[in-house]
């Protein structure tokens, strides 16, 4: 009866191993399955970071309902115009199928494409300069001057904030200069 007991106790003991090194599992396919973690639409970002702002500026409640409309607005605009560059930038293609057919080898674009690039980069640059000055004036209607550059300064920390997540994620590491 002793030999019994012990074997079942070991049986037990490797069950409750197994299960708890199962769940384990599953918690980490958890952290890291993206369809378990829906991405945010531009509409939730630009309520969230309305919401943050609104908080950071100490708004009351009309003046924050008006700035968040007036928000929501201009990061749509901007979203518009990245799509549009980006949408262009996927048309010009990436490359080209490498000779192993195992990944794609970059193709070296000529004088030409490069001109191209730049311009169209020049010319998305003007865009959005034209959208944050048009949107510039409509805060102002509402807000000080130094709120108004308080909501642009959050624009920058997020774009920083995403190229070093970006870059982490790549692994490369963030040099503070």
């Amino acid at each position: 009866m002793k030999m019994k007991t012990k074997y079942f106790f070991v049986l037990m003991v490797a069950v409750l191993m197994g299960t708890q090194v199962m769940n384990a599992q599953n918690e980490t396919n958890k952290r890291t399955d993206k369809r378990m973690r829906p991405r945010m639409t531009m509409e939730q970002l630009a309520d969230k970071q309305a919401a943050k702002i609104v908080t950071d500026l100490g708004l009351d409640d009309k003046t924050a309902a008006r700035f968040t409309d007036v928000y929501k607005k201009y990061m749509k605009e901007l979203d518009g115009v990245r799509k549009e560059y980006a949408a262009d930038l996927k048309v010009r293609g990436k490359g080209e199928k490498d000779k192993e057919g195992t990944g794609f080898k970059m193709k070296t674009p000529t004088d030409e494409e490069v001109d191209k690039m730049m311009r169209d980069r020049f010319k998305q640059s003007r865009k959005m300069l034209e959208v944050r000055e048009k949107y510039y004036d409509e805060f102002r209607k509402f807000l000080s001057p130094k709120q108004v550059q308080k909501v642009y300064d959050h624009g920058q920390m997020n774009r920083n904030l995403f190229h070093i997540e970006m870059n982490r994620r790549a692994g490369m590491k963030h040099e503070r200069g």
